[in-house]
């Protein structure tokens, strides 16, 4: 199989709809040089099973951990593999997130493919940022529930403060957090361990890292 091409082809192979919504090319730049290191994944939100499928036989010596809300029929769905650990919870309950990372500790790769509703994927993301390795990638799929009424964002305020879009936008000034010198600007626990954020149609990645350097003097 054609590595430069090989996660496409699994991901069509299982009928995944990350190849529709336009996610597989993505993940691919970011997963093609990692596929062979032993990894832990955690992915929220496995409802038919296909994305896991797929991991599975992409990531071949890694472990993935899935969680859902609803009870997984692992059988029926395929899912009993060596490599597949499934754990039914919210992602909105804290003591089940903590439980989680009690058992396996940090991951190298988080995704949210949950509940989609913006107050569960900023606290999620708060609850397992920390648990996430040096240079481990934090993904949250279906970034356009921000702007649907039905999950809880809004299509009309763009500064809506309970908009997940506007928490990771406001993440970037994490970036270049040390030359910011407004008084009121508080800071935030994440300031020092982005180092980089990249936002896609409906999908948002945040890279962890140690981001303690100061900027080089510009002169003009």
């Amino acid at each position: 199989m054609n590595k430069e091409n090989d996660l496409k082809k699994i991901s069509l192979l299982y009928n995944s709809d990350k190849v529709e919504h336009g996610y597989i090319d993505i993940y691919h730049e970011y997963f093609k040089k990692i596929k062979d290191e032993k990894l832990k994944i955690l992915e929220i939100g496995i409802a038919d099973g296909y994305s896991l499928l797929t991991w599975s036989d992409y990531f071949k010596n890694s472990t993935i951990i899935a969680i859902d809300i609803h009870k997984i029929d692992i059988e029926e769905q395929k899912l009993d593999r060596k490599n597949i650990e499934i754990h039914q919870g919210s992602q909105n309950d804290e003591n089940f997130i903590k439980s989680i990372i009690e058992k396996y500790g940090n991951f190298d790769i988080i995704i949210d493919d949950g509940s989609h509703i913006p107050k569960d994927v900023k606290k999620t993301f708060k609850l397992l940022f920390p648990a996430l390795t040096n240079n481990g990638l934090y993904i949250v799929e279906d970034t356009q529930t921000s702007y649907i009424h039905f999950f809880g964002g809004n299509p009309f305020d763009l500064k809506y403060s309970n908009s997940h879009m506007n928490f990771f936008k406001n993440l970037t000034d994490s970036l270049n957090y040390q030359e910011i010198a407004n008084p009121f600007y508080s800071k935030k626990e994440y300031d020092s361990k982005i180092i980089n954020i990249s936002f896609y149609h409906n999908m948002v990645v945040v890279r962890k890292g140690e981001n303690n350097k100061e900027s080089k003097e510009v002169l003009n």
